[in-house]
């Protein structure tokens, strides 16, 4: 992002003695009149040793200009008349610099000590800055890169960017980059390296065209811009240029984006590392974010340059009083020519509402973000201590940067909110001063937004929890309790769509179900609203209990609004000779805007020979009248024949594997079905590893027929099953079963007598509202 200084007048004036021969402040330079402004009387700009910059009147420039440490006040005034060819006395030059000049700090003391000026700080401002390379090394370093703005280099490189972008985003494609880049860890911290050292290039880009243009860069460095790490480069003094002139320096970052992405294509035709690619896809992104008018990114600053206005956001005030009918030919609303008048209004309707809603949204949304990114902070350190304990140095470093990259963005928006809440709180102190009724008023309004943030922010389970990946994040959605509407039930469906009959086939021996003490059912609704045939109601019977060596994870959600979940693990040792072992998921549901979700793990482990191999894998999803809902059931199972039992050290071994399960079922809520079964599909890997490890293989190898016994694993890996009403809007139910093949067989192994055990783990349904 390219930065100027803004434009203000806050100084803090000292009471003291006129002086008889004024002298300008240390370091105040006179850039000159703005070039292409918007304004109907073009102002001049003055920058002061602090970088702020100012807009002075044509007649106060000329004063400023006249003041050179020598010309007292009949001097100034006789230079100044010439200038303007108008007559000034030496008291209105004198009155000029007390009441107009000193107060923005542009002029020395009485005592010749420099002014305390007090700079702008804009709520919209960068923040924290450091800096990172001084104004003379920032004109050493980037002279060289200016000739890169040669027309014809630039005309070559857009071409090749355009030619480049269009086969990366529309025929290459970015799967196979982004596969590579996370299967090779390594890879993917050189694309995030090599995106970072692009955004520090992004400011050369805008330094090397301010010299091209003969204007002076200053200073380089990063700070916090809103809620990001950003880099920024002082290109103040591209004020002295042309429109044509800012406008190249504001679209040099832009460029020097294109070059990056243009020279990375070279680096990728060389080596064929399909994850380079991404970095012509940041570059992209980056550009379009940069384009972005709304704050000061560069797009703001293109819009400022053409249409000659320098600083946007100070003319909010003035545009949104100039639209009240009596203000309509008010000085301050008519200073803009007509065009840049109504170019900033667009702007101005357009910027302040979407500003005060994303505000809003985000101190209402702050406790959801919060707790998405403390979790997300612990998923990400458990993955790196798992990479630190197998060695993985690159995937650690990959996590560590997550964690930089979830911690910043947070920190940065409490940082904007405390800013904010100052800010007000500032602003309102000043404006009721001597005012005791409006004070009061504001002390009231005040208690009201605090008693409305300590609602939206009093600690809750539902409040803070983290984000799931099925929620849609809606605009009601951030509003607490504003999405959680009533759904819409089995009797209403009913009585809407067929009021005069409704049989239920109840069985004798059971209760018939009340409103104090409800069942789950099947209400079967005809397709023909004609029809004659009646809705039927009948029971809906829950699978029967797990067996001994049986896994089993059901889940019933009823409840609008909520997250229902279970999960069971077990791991099952086989020593009779029978495996037939049932793993089942089972998730139920019938509510809106409601989550259900249901996994079943097992691994059965057969030691010795295994005359009769028929495992089951069942997942069963069903929903019924279900709105805005999802409904998952998975079932994973691992069955593996062993030889003979295994030693100490093996099952120390898989202890320690299976220990890891109960933190899986703890975060499991908040992961994508795609993220568990691939969790899952490690530990079988990390199962199968330490079996292969362990087990002793046989001395010949057959192909026996089907009966005999399996020393080899077989692993059923069924796919998740997800439902929802079908579109007719029937209401009946889907259920969606699968079954995994029976194990395969190889060379037989003698048998290892043993006594079998089970080891389970189970974690209980929880609900969230």
């Amino acid at each position: 992002m390219s930065v100027t200084s803004g434009h203000g007048r806050g100084a803090i004036p000292a009471s003291r003695p006129a002086v008889a021969v004024p002298q300008r402040a240390q370091n105040v330079e006179l850039i000159g009149e703005l070039r292409g402004s918007g304004y109907r009387r073009p102002p001049a700009l003055v920058r002061r040793g602090d970088g702020q910059v100012i807009q002075l009147t044509p007649l106060l420039y000329q004063v400023l200009a006249a003041v050179d440490g020598h010309s007292d006040h009949e001097e100034i005034a006789r230079k100044v008349s010439t200038a303007i060819s108008r007559g000034v006395t030496a008291a209105n030059i004198r009155q000029l610099i007390e009441h107009k000049l000193e107060p923005l700090g542009v002029l020395q003391s009485a005592d010749g000590t420099q002014p305390r000026s007090a700079k702008s700080n804009p709520l919209l401002g960068l923040r924290l800055r450091r800096v990172i390379s001084k104004p003379e090394v920032t004109r050493r370093i980037t002279t060289p890169f200016a000739r890169l703005f040669h027309p014809l280099v630039v005309t070559a490189v857009v071409l090749a960017f355009a030619v480049i972008s269009f086969w990366v985003l529309f025929d290459k494609g970015l799967a196979g980059a982004a596969h590579q880049a996370f299967q090779q860890p390594g890879l993917l911290l050189l694309v995030f390296a090599v995106t970072v050292v692009s955004a520090g290039f992004h400011e050369f880009g805008h330094a090397a065209a301010a010299r091209y243009g003969g204007a002076t860069p200053g200073a380089m460095g990063f700070g916090l811009y809103l809620m990001w790490p950003a880099f920024y480069t002082d290109v103040t003094d591209s004020y002295r240029l042309g429109r044509g002139g800012r406008l190249r320096t504001d679209l040099g970052g832009l460029y020097f984006n294109a070059i990056v992405a243009v020279a990375v294509y070279g680096i990728w035709w060389l080596s064929g590392w399909d994850a380079l690619l991404l970095v012509i896809a940041t570059q992209i992104l980056q550009m379009v974010r940069q384009l972005t008018p709304l704050v000061r990114f560069d797009g703001y600053h293109v819009l400022a340059d053409l249409v000659g206005v320098p600083d946007l956001f100070q003319r909010i005030k003035p545009t949104l009083l100039g639209l009240l009918p009596h203000r309509w030919g008010s000085p301050e609303s008519t200073v803009l020519k007509p065009w840049a008048r109504a170019v900033v209004t667009i702007w101005v309707v357009v910027v302040v509402p979407l500003l005060l809603t994303s505000m809003v949204l985000v101190v209402m949304a702050l406790p959801r973000i919060l707790g998405t990114a403390w979790h997300s902070i612990g998923n990400q350190w458990r993955s790196a201590t798992t990479g630190l304990d197998r060695g993985e140095v690159a995937a650690v470093l990959v996590h560590a940067l997550s964690i930089v990259a979830i911690v910043l963005p947070v920190l940065g928006m409490v940082l904007l909110l405390v800013r904010l809440a100052k800010s007000a709180v500032a602003r309102v102190w000043r404006a009721t001063a001597g005012k005791p009724v409006r004070r009061a008023v504001a002390a009231v309004a005040a208690a009201a937004v605090a008693v409305v943030l300590l609602w939206a922010w009093w600690p809750q389970p539902e409040r803070y929890r983290p984000i799931d990946p099925g929620e849609r994040g809606t605009v009601l959605d951030a509003l607490p309790q504003a999405g959680n509407q009533p759904a819409i039930t089995a009797a209403q469906v009913t009585a809407t769509t067929h009021p005069k009959e409704t049989r239920a086939a109840w069985p004798s021996t059971r209760k018939l179900p009340t409103k104090q003490r409800p069942a789950l059912a099947m209400v079967l609704v005809p397709k023909n609203k004609a029809s004659a045939a009646p809705t039927l109601v009948l029971p809906f019977d829950l699978p029967e209990p797990p067996g001994r060596d049986d896994n089993q994870a059901l889940v019933v959600n009823t409840k609008d609004g909520s997250i229902q979940y279970d999960v069971s693990f077990a791991l099952v040792w086989v020593t009779d000779g029978t495996v037939d072992s049932r793993n089942e998921a089972y998730a139920l549901a019938s509510c809106q805007n409601c989550t259900t979700v249901a996994v079943a793990f097992q691994v059965v482990l057969a030691v010795g020979q295994a005359d009769v191999v028929v495992p089951q894998n069942v997942a069963v999803a069903v929903n019924y009248s279900c709105k805005q809902c999802m409904t998952v059931a998975l079932a994973s199972q691992l069955v593996v024949t062993l030889p003979e039992d295994l030693d100490a050290r093996a099952k120390a071994e898989l202890a320690e594997i299976w220990a890891r399960l109960p933190r899986l079922a703890q975060d499991i809520q908040h992961m994508t079905i795609q993220q568990i079964q691939a969790t899952l599909e490690a530990v079988k890997a990390d199962i199968l590893g330490v079996l292969r490890n362990h087990t002793k293989p046989p001395a010949s190898s057959t192909t026996p027929p089907s009966s005999s016994p399996s020393p080899s694993p077989s692993t059923t890996n069924p796919r998740p099953t997800t439902t929802t009403p079908a579109p007719s809007g029937t209401g009946r139910p889907t259920p969606s079963t699968t079954t995994p093949p029976r194990s395969s067989s190889s060379s037989a192994t003698p048998p290892t007598s043993s006594t079998g055990t089970t080891t389970a783990s189970n974690t209980g349904t929880e609900n969230r509202g």
